[in-house]
């Protein structure tokens, strides 16, 4: 919030003198931030010199807070300006992510899974080639100048022959578009086969995979009947990462945390160590899927998966004492934080990417706002849906009601609690999420589940940033995501 009312023991502020800025105390010191993403840590005397007016203009700290857009009448607009844009240039770009589900059936039986996969057998949950092609059609009627397509499921290798198509096709239709032009799949990798990679390799797909930890946790929560999950998904990762390891295109990991794997930071981050993975991705869960109706065995609280994200965060930097290992979480507000380079995360975007960042394609040609509204619909829950590929055109879905209403939703400037947050120039809200935890898609934020985890990263990355040799190492991860994430 701008301090303009009078906090207990600092003057009132000095309007004609302070620039607009949000703040919170932390100890001793107070921590600014304004709407380009700048902060300072201030001392009690210095905020108060600072809000009152009183701030010595020779001082050192005067001339870094002008410079940084906090002083009233010494504003570089040109500058603050190209800054907000470089910030928020996604906004001018239309989705950019499209998500394709080529089919709900898989092998795997995870016991999270938020897409409620069906069983092998049930082929009826497949795309077929005339849906598939016009699925590439509407994706190259998007804006954007760059184009991600996205293979989700189930799991995608089930149904190849579309996966091989919707590959081929793309890559053919962009030769007359010339867009930047990325594909990602997303697999358990066990239904992989030297002939699949080589098709895949040749034609620069991405490999994204999840890898829970060690075996015994892995297998626990990615149940691969009659075999071990894990050693068919170790099999293939390093089988890829072998062959990708200095390309742009390549495999990643991510996580999914469990009740079971709270216990267990230092385990699941010695594991992504020993396959050389650059850095791991620590996602709490979500109340999609099957998740929702276990989660009395498999979920927590905010607060519990806060003290292991802190615990794994606090040995991942002891680990980048020896070599660069980073959190992608951490590194996604880092950017934010420390450059104008918005990494275009969309979950935490303002507004959020549904519909006007990424859009999902069911596998029965079925359009939505996004994979969680997707998901939605596989709990009986329409409400995300914004068309379908055989009817209407790209512009009717992007323009779609639902889209707007979902935009006016994650504009954190119409969330009373976002709008005076300290950390609003680097967070988002998710409308999807808001809807399947608390029924609106205005989310109640003091009580939202993902608020509290996203605030409590950001007060441990804060306090973390306050000493001067985490953020050389933090520097060093972002210097890292030059090199392109496939997940």
């Amino acid at each position: 919030m701008k301090a303009s009312t009078a906090v207990p023991g600092v003057a009132r502020s000095h309007q004609a003198q302070t620039g607009f800025f949000r703040f919170c105390r932390r100890g001793n010191r107070y921590l600014i931030t304004n709407d380009l993403g700048r902060y300072h840590f201030l001392t009690r005397e210095e905020f108060s010199d600072f809000t009152s007016g009183a701030l010595d203009q020779s001082s050192v700290l005067y001339g870094r807070l002008a410079k940084d857009g906090f002083i009233r009448d010494r504003m570089d607009f040109e500058t603050q300006a190209s800054a907000w844009r470089s910030r928020n240039r996604f906004l001018w770009q239309g989705p950019s992510l499209h998500i394709v589900v080529v089919t709900l059936r898989c092998n795997h039986h995870c016991l999270y899974c938020q897409a409620n996969a069906v069983v092998m057998k049930d082929r009826n949950c497949d795309m077929s080639l005339e849906t598939a092609e016009k699925v590439v059609d509407r994706i190259f009627e998007a804006s954007s100048p760059s184009i991600t397509i996205e293979f989700q499921g189930g799991e995608p290798l089930v149904n190849w022959p579309v996966v091989k198509f919707i590959v081929t096709q793309a890559r053919r239709k962009n030769r007359k578009a010339k867009k930047a032009l990325w594909i990602n799949l997303v697999s358990n990798l066990s239904l992989l086969d030297d002939a699949k990679i080589d098709f895949l390799l040749k034609h620069q797909v991405n490999f994204c995979t999840s890898l829970d930890g060690p075996a015994d946790l892995h297998d626990r929560n990615r149940i691969l009947p009659g075999r071990s999950s894990h050693a068919e998904t170790l099999r293939q990762y390093k089988k890829i990462y072998r062959k990708t390891r200095r390309k742009m295109f390549r495999i990643e990991a991510l996580l999914t945390v469990t009740r079971a794997s709270l216990a267990r930071p230092k385990d699941i981050i010695d594991e992504y160590v020993r396959l050389g993975a650059r850095g791991v991705f620590l996602r709490s869960l979500s109340p999609l899927g099957l998740a929702r109706g276990v989660w009395d065995k498999i979920g927590y609280t905010a607060e519990e998966f806060l003290d292991f994200y802190r615990r794994a965060f606090d040995y991942i930097l002891e680990i980048n004492q020896r070599t660069v290992f980073f959190e992608q979480t951490a590194r996604i507000f880092l950017a934010k934080i420390l450059t104008d380079n918005d990494p275009n995360f969309l979950d935490l975007r303002s507004p959020c990417g549904a519909g006007i960042g990424q859009i999902a394609y069911n596998f029965d040609g079925g359009i939505y706002s996004c994979d969680e509204g997707r998901m939605l619909s596989r709990m009986d829950d329409e409400t995300f849906r914004i068309g379908d590929v055989r009817q209407g055109s790209y512009r009717d879905s992007v323009g779609h009601p639902v889209i707007r209403a979902v935009a006016v939703a994650s504009c954190l400037d119409n969330q009373v609690v976002c709008s005076q947050c300290v950390y609003k120039p680097y967070c988002g809200v998710c409308p999807v999420h808001c809807y399947a935890e608390q029924g609106d898609i205005m989310g109640r934020m003091p009580t939202h589940t993902r608020c509290r985890i996203q605030k409590g990263i950001l007060d441990h990355l804060f306090s973390k940033l306050e000493d001067a040799k985490n953020e050389q190492v933090f520097r060093q991860w972002l210097r890292r995501a030059e090199e392109r994430s496939a997940c």
